[in-house]
Order: C-alpha cells, then structure tokens, then sequence
C-alpha cells in the first residue's frame, strides 16, 4: 500500500511535520502556491545564512586597496547593482539585509510564542478570575498599532541612537506585545475544549499535577495550528521593521544592513533618476513577505476542509483506500 494511502497513526513523524504534509495534501493551485512561497522561502533563508559567502562587499564598506567606492554608480561591472549616495554596495546591503531581517523575526515570534502559549494554558486550564483578566488585556491589546508601538520601544530602548540592539529589539518587542494576544486566544480556547476530553480527566483522576496535565497533555493538543499563525507573524515582523527604518528610527548603515532605512535613504535618489538604489531592497521586501505569506495562506487553506482542493487522481486513490477497507 502506498504512503498516500495510509492511515495518520501509521505515518512517520517526518510525514507528519507542517510543511511535509501540506505538500502532501496540496494539489494544482494550492500545491502551486506552497511551493512558490517554500521556494521564495528558502531564497531568503538560504541569502541570509551565507550572506558573507554571496555578498563582495561587507555591508558598511565604501572602499577597498583602489580607494573609494564611485557614489551612485550605475548598475554594472564590479558592482552589478549600483552604489548608494554613500558610496556602498547595493548587492551587499541587499543580501546582508537579509540577516537583519531574519534576526528580528526569530527574536520577535519566539518571544511571543512563548509567552502566548504560556499564558494561554494556564488561563484556558485555571479558568477563573485569572483567565477574565487575561481575556481583557488581551482585547485591550488589540488597541495599539505595532508600528507606533516599535517607534516608542526604538526610542526606549536605543535613546534615540539607531544601534542594531535598538532596532531589532524595539520591533521585536513590539511584535511580540501585539502578537502575545494571538497565540494566547488560539491556544486558550483548545485547552478550554481539550480539558474536557476523557483522557485530561483520566489525568486529573489518577493524581497529576496541573503543571503535568499542562505540559504532558494539553501542550501538544492545543499548538497544532501555531505553524501557520508563525508564518503570517513573521511577515509581520518585517514589514514594522522596514516601516521602522523607512520612517528614520531603524539601524543605522555602518551598524547593520536594513531594506527600509536603505528605501528612506533612496527617496532622494528616485526624483534624479537613480532607481537601483530603492529598487532591490523593495524588491526584497516584496519577495521575502510574498514567500512567507503564500506558504502562511496555503497552509491555513489545507487545514481547512471546506477550502481543501484533491486533485482527480488522488480523490480516486482515497475512494479506493476507503472501498478496499
């Protein structure tokens, strides 16, 4: 019997990761989309990893042993993309951009992941005064915009100095203050649903702590769905830390790389005609947030049966399975 075939409870846990089994379920347009947004995925991973292997030049370098670096040169020659105003790389911004933008992401989801999850066992599985005081604070939360909230954080943290500490931290705490409320609601209303399951009460019956109904059985339960809320804040994430930049309070060039400081910098550019230097750090906004966007999407649609599309192939397979059993 084929691998399409078998039943979940006989499947490997490989067949069973997110992604892995998405792939399986997808057909035509919706396989389409996943494995667009995996591929633009991995572009922007796989840049920001090997970063100093891909990129010629460091990204605050403005000169080498022939001297300065020609200010916005055109694309071409030894450097395919152009130069900025300040005399750097746009290709190396650009790919170390890629580093900064990944920082944040993974400091900003995690937190709030984390702590999302956290709150949202133990205010689903306590119930109680404790869980209506979370339920407002989490609906209170709802009232801040992100990118207001980063723009405060950025001040807070850096005093005003554009470091990379500051700029990454002030977005990711941001992201993870208007995220927490997310991964607290989803994972809140499964414990509610779960804790009234046989198996939680068999639990509680035989003398087992909260903590260890918490952690052992309810955990693994009630995160089935966080893959795909991750993807979605992901994108989230960068988008306030380019807005960060773009708006002047992100990280300045000879700290890091960051895509929206370089389009803040580019605007002047755009009105003399000099369109390489906002053109590829837009363009890499626009293609990381696609990939992760595209691969969120399809996700959440194989979730959800009603939006689940087989192709004529496998629909016959299932049918078959069903009618041989």
């Amino acid at each position: 019997m084929s691998t399409a075939t078998l039943p979940a409870s006989n499947k490997s846990w490989v067949q069973k990761l997110p992604i892995i089994s998405h792939l399986k379920m997808s057909s035509g347009l919706q396989r389409g989309m996943l494995v667009s947004g995996l591929i633009l995925t991995s572009l922007f991973l796989s840049t920001a990893i090997f970063a100093p292997l891909i990129a010629p030049f460091g990204f605050a370098q403005s000169g080498d042993a022939n001297g300065d670096f020609p200010r916005q040169a055109a694309p071409g020659g030894e450097f395919i993309w152009g130069t900025t105003s300040g005399g750097y790389d746009v290709f190396s911004r650009t790919v170390f951009g890629a580093q900064t933008a990944i920082f944040v992401i993974i400091a900003a989801v995690v937190m709030s992941l984390f702590l999302g999850v956290l709150l949202g066992l133990v205010s689903g599985y306590l119930g109680g005064w404790f869980d209506r005081i979370m339920v407002v604070l989490a609906d209170a939360i709802y009232a801040f915009p992100s990118l207001l909230l980063a723009i405060v954080m950025s001040i807070v943290i850096s005093q005003g100095q554009s470091t990379v500490f500051g700029g990454v931290m002030a977005a990711a705490i941001s992201i993870t203050v208007v995220f927490i409320p997310q991964y607290f609601r989803v994972v809140r209303a499964e414990v509610m649903r779960l804790k009234a399951e046989p198996f939680v009460e068999s639990a509680q019956v035989i003398g087992a702590s909260p903590w260890r109904v918490m952690i052992t059985h309810l955990l693994r339960n009630a995160t089935r769905t966080l893959p795909l809320i991750f993807t979605l804040n992901a994108t989230e994430a960068l988008l306030t830390l380019a807005g960060l930049g773009f708006l002047g309070f992100g990280i300045e060039p000879t700290s890091a790389s960051e895509w929206g400081y370089d389009l803040n910098r580019a605007m002047s550019d755009a009105t003399s005609g000099i369109w390489w230097t906002g053109l590829f750090p837009g363009l890499a906004i626009v293609i990381t947030v696609l990939g992760m966007t595209l691969v969120g999407e399809s996700m959440n649609d194989l979730n959800d049966p009603r939006l689940r599309r087989f192709s004529r192939k496998k629909a016959k397979r299932i049918t078959q399975a069903g009618a041989g059993a």
